[in-house]
């Protein structure tokens, strides 16, 4: 069946192979991205099915502009995909407080941006699905990553609550937390590295530097089937509400849980009896 799909991010990586893909599978397809004029050119120019249109996720005026101009060209919006973000590589005393306020902006801001503009659209027509590209980061922290994690933490929770606001409408939900994949998030465009200011850290941020460098174009998973993996989700009558994406991811979220299984455990003969103490007396 035919649906109306909202992408962000579209004009490279991962939206892009989203976009195309669901174009080839007969969709309609509003791609967004702050230089369009990219986005079209990206997708293989004009097409009958092909909106595109210009969103900054972090301009809320942008999001309601683009949802708009996706219901005047459509007639509605079936599934958003949040795909849009960057990465502020680094360690928490390198990074600035502004540039933790950016990555915040974008990555947890963005989409509720697009989130909000979109969302009366689907609750008007009693039916819609939200997918929000997280990231394994956003379930497990790892070095170098904090502002990035921070920022998909904060989705997590989020998409999870969000889940029970929607819910009465008929809006579904979807978070997902892809490992590594060549989706261009390490390319200079999309990740804004540090400058070495703290002695302490200037080798270890040169080292992880390269290392990630190197790593860009060789990990393992492919946009392409990931890409296909999400437009299978959107089309599920009962869609996953958290899809781990990855062999890498799985395998790191299965030893999260664990982790915090233990950690439980480990808490509970100091934090287990906090509560009112009847038998007390005063």
């Amino acid at each position: 069946m035919s649906k109306v799909i909202f992408v962000t991010g579209a004009g490279r990586g991962l939206g892009t192979d989203i976009a195309r893909q669901a174009l080839a599978a007969g969709h309609q397809v509003v791609a967004t991205g702050r230089r369009p004029e990219q986005v079209e050119k990206t997708l293989g120019g004009p097409q009958d099915n092909l909106l595109v249109t210009k969103l900054d996720i972090t301009d809320l005026d942008d999001a309601q502009a683009a949802a708009k101009a996706a219901v005047d060209r459509f007639g509605r919006i079936d599934v958003l995909i949040n795909n849009a973000g960057n990465f502020f590589a680094g360690y928490f005393e390198e990074i600035t407080p502004d540039q933790m306020r950016q990555q915040i902006e974008t990555n947890l801001f963005g989409p509720m941006n697009v989130t909000r503009a979109i969302l009366p659209v689907m609750r008007g027509q009693r039916a819609g699905h939200v997918i929000t590209l997280s990231s394994s980061a956003g379930l497990i922290g790892q070095e170098f990553c904090v502002a990035y994690a921070a920022s998909k933490f904060g989705v997590e929770g989020w998409m999870e609550s969000l889940r029970y606001d929607v819910e009465p409408y008929n809006i579904n939900t979807t978070v997902v937390e892809p490992g590594f994949f060549r989706t261009e998030l390490l390319v200079d465009g999309s990740t804004i590295w540090p400058e070495p200011t703290i002695g302490d850290y200037s080798e270890r941020t040169n080292a992880t530097i390269a290392a990630w460098k190197s790593m860009n174009g060789r990990q393992t998973g492919d946009p392409a089937k990931l890409a296909q993996a999400l437009l299978t989700i959107a089309g599920q009558e009962k869609p996953l509400l958290r899809f781990v994406a990855g062999a890498d991811a799985i395998e790191g979220v299965k030893v999260k849980a664990q982790e915090l299984l233990a950690q439980a455990e480990a808490s509970r003969e100091l934090g287990g009896n906090l509560g009112h103490d009847d038998t007390a007396t005063a």
